[in-house]
């Protein structure tokens, strides 16, 4: 690149500098910046110049703090707070949806957003050969291609595999076809799920976008959401994923529990703080709120053990019974 090049972009590699070398613990020079520039980009510069480029960048908006002692100038990250870096980081590893290769291709892309020595602190607490992550490498592109289907009210075709055991095999796939009109998606227990309607029915149903095998638009226009769920203008994902617990398909329904004192914590988590409680005698307090009845629900009820007890609908009652008499069968027989 020819010199008078390099200098119109030397502002840029300022920038870079300053971002990848500097924060509040490791201060630059103006020295050390006309260094990286000879070192790195081959670029001459003088130190009024470096102060200059400084206060344009200063006055653009960067945020380049000078400090007294010790002597020296640092960028305040300008994408992302440490602590924010941080939760990104997390999410990434802990969801299981994201493939080990792209887990991997994601935390060097933000390394980019944080200095270098702040980026090592943060991988050396970064674990993910040893994590359960899915091997399907296309859900990225399967997410953006549902996410265009949705916005513009299209029809999907997919082709949904689930694992089945075969005499003498490991695990294999099996496949299905099927055209789904697509509402939502929804990261839930650490899963992404599309909501959605097959074409031959009346009801709502979750895919989860790991499995699926291929995505296509078509250009059908998709059904309305409003004819097979409660949701008339938007599809509030936010209260369909409170009210399916484990993303189980079922009817609303107002449920009461009673529920030890120990719990609250649990069930506002669960179900938010607008629900109804109030107490029910000294160690117990009444709770009610409205969701899908489904086997995830009692799931969710019997990890308690005797701590929550079912007062209503009896629907729920007799699955938590028969749940647990198949359970006391099993260990029984």
């Amino acid at each position: 690149m020819k010199t008078a090049s390099k200098q119109k972009l030397r502002l840029l590699y300022i920038i870079d500098i300053l971002a990848s070398k500097s924060d509040e613990e490791h201060l630059l020079s103006a020295n050390d910046i006309i260094r990286y520039l000879k070192e790195d980009y081959g670029i001459e510069c003088e130190r009024k110049t470096v102060y200059d480029c400084i206060d344009c960048l200063n006055e653009y908006g960067y945020e380049i703090i000078k400090s007294q002692s010790p002597r020296g100038y640092f960028m305040v990250p300008y994408h992302f707070e440490l602590p924010e870096l941080r939760l990104l980081i997390d999410a990434v590893q802990s969801a299981n949806f994201i493939s080990a290769k792209k887990t991997k291709a994601l935390l060097k892309k933000f390394s980019g957003f944080a200095s270098e020595y702040q980026y090592k602190r943060i991988e050396k607490q970064v674990y993910i050969d040893n994590r359960n992550k899915c091997d399907n490498e296309s859900i990225f592109y399967n997410i953006d291609i549902l996410d265009s289907a949705i916005l513009k009210r299209k029809q999907v075709e997919v082709v949904y595999r689930r694992r089945k055991v075969v005499d003498g095999k490991k695990a294999v796939y099996e496949e299905k076809k099927m055209t789904i009109n697509p509402y939502a998606l929804i990261w839930s227990n650490d899963h992404y799920y599309l909501v959605g309607n097959h074409n031959k029915y009346d009801n709502l149903i979750h895919l989860r976008v790991d499995r699926l095998k291929s995505v296509v638009v078509t250009d059908t226009t998709a059904r309305r959401f409003s004819d097979v769920s409660p949701y008339t203008t938007s599809f509030d994902t936010a209260d369909y994923s409170k009210k399916h617990l484990s993303m189980f398909s079922g009817d609303i329904k107002p449920i009461e529990l009673i529920c030890n004192n120990s719990m609250i914590e649990d069930f506002i988590d669960k179900f938010g703080e607008k629900c109804f409680m109030k107490p029910f005698d000294e160690n117990h307090f009444l709770a009610k709120t409205d969701v899908a009845v489904t086997d995830g629900l009692a799931s969710w009820v019997m990890q308690y053990g005797d701590k929550v007890k079912v007062k209503s609908p009896k629907e729920l009652k007799n699955m938590i019974i028969d749940k647990s008499k198949s359970i006391l069968s099993l260990y029984n027989g």
